[in-house]
């Protein structure tokens, strides 16, 4: 095989990405298979480098063997020594090989397996390269929509972007520029097929990465983020150098870098707030831009009860009750929020109740005291005469009988 043909395997290899090696074992596979088909035998095809015509060399490779039992993948002892007299039994031996005594068919059958193995190393490739690249952010051309499903040219590979990862609000028209993170890759019949997202929270987070030199560099780190894509995110930052001021950093002059993220996200507000280990001083920077007055923490339930001013109550919530909600994603905490009157109103009622049940309780211990006091008083008298003379009692009964009132 002259130079050319190294020529066009060095242009397979530039084009396709595919290392010299693996066409190399390709090209001897698919040879092996035409080989077995001409001659019904298999044999150790190779391919050596021949400096004489600069370019490969095709051999097959034999064993040397003192009784020779397959001629294809053995040679005798004497029959090696007179090519090389320092054969011994065990060595390996090339022996060249010319393509013409192959055939048509065989021939097809090796450019088929070429074709085929060098398709198989390609994907293979693009599986690779996109498996490592799991959960980074790469920048793609749409395509086309189909069925709800928009299609996103990654160099030359076509990327997936389901309707379960768009943003209702972007408009993914053909031809533009987008960034995208790469969610999944999966082995189908037709090749490695790359999804990706645009509603992944980490998509904030690689953006900024993107954007915010102190991040790639580890200075300021986010430590967790929020998001409900295509409204409003949430990022905590926290510094480990104490000059360095994480929310200003991911700001930028004027705003720039947190304004070029939002760009490409198409206007999805993003707060940015302070990271503190402080439970309480977390949840109010988490509210923000609600003022709050006070932070009640209960480790064992994991909420916290948040007191913020009567004007920022609205605020705190937000629409919907989307502002602590991510406020609530973002810390890990649940979130109870009551304005400074409702608090009031309810400790007046509280109040009020149990005053309330005070008066009732005394008022029952009052009666059950003059009860006990008359009892006690009874009990202190002398007992009545209960006896009569019998002339009497004779007299009261005969009275009675006649139907007149006792006095």
């Amino acid at each position: 095989m002259n130079g050319d043909f190294l020529d066009a395997l060095r242009q397979i290899e530039k084009e396709k990405e595919i290392p010299m090696e693996t066409l190399i074992e390709t090209i001897e596979a698919a040879i092996a298979s035409a080989y077995k088909k001409a001659f019904s035998e298999a044999a150790e095809i190779r391919l050596r480098p021949d400096p004489a015509k600069r370019g490969l060399r095709l051999c097959c490779e034999k064993e040397v063997v003192e009784v020779v039992e397959n001629p294809h993948r053995e040679m005798a002892l004497a029959e090696a020594q007179r090519r090389n007299p320092t054969a011994a039994v065990g060595d390996h031996i090339d022996v060249d090989l010319t393509a013409d005594g192959f055939g048509r068919i065989a021939a097809q059958t090796a450019k088929q397996v070429v074709v085929q193995r060098i398709r198989e190393a390609e994907r293979e490739k693009v599986f690779e390269d996109f498996s490592d690249r799991l959960g980074d952010v790469v920048t793609g051309t749409i395509q086309r929509k189909e069925h709800q499903n928009a299609f996103i040219q990654l160099g030359k590979v076509e990327a997936l972007l389901p309707a379960s990862e768009q943003v209702r609000q972007e408009p993914y028209r053909f031809n533009d520029r987008i960034k995208v993170y790469v969610l999944e890759v999966k082995r189908t019949s037709k090749g490695p097929q790359v999804i990706v997202s645009r509603t992944h929270p980490s998509l904030i987070r690689r953006l900024f990465e993107l954007e915010v030199p102190e991040i790639a560099d580890g200075v300021v780190v986010i430590k967790s983020v929020a998001r409900e894509a295509g409204a409003r995110s949430k990022i905590a930052v926290a510094s480990t150098e104490e000059k360095v001021d994480p929310v200003g950093a991911c700001v930028g002059h004027r705003g720039s870098r947190v304004q070029a993220v939002v760009h490409e996200l198409y206007g999805e507000k993003i707060d940015i707030v302070r990271w503190y280990a402080q439970a309480e001083e977390y949840i109010t920077q988490a509210l923000s831009p609600a003022q709050v007055m006070t932070v009640t923490i209960n480790e064992e339930q994991k909420s916290a009860f948040v007191i913020v001013p009567d004007n920022q109550l609205s605020l705190a919530i937000g629409k919907e009750g989307q502002n602590v909600r991510l406020a609530a994603r973002l810390t890990g905490w649940r979130i109870d929020i009551r304005s400074e009157s409702q608090v009031r109103e309810k400790l007046e009622n509280e109040r009020a109740a149990a005053e309330a049940a005070l008066k009732q309780t005394a008022t029952v211990n009052g009666t059950a005291h003059a009860l006990d006091g008359a009892l006690d008083a009874a009990a202190d008298e002398p007992a009545h005469e209960a006896s009569a003379e019998p002339e009497e009692i004779e007299a009261t009964a005969a009275a009675v009988e006649a139907g007149h009132t006792v006095a």
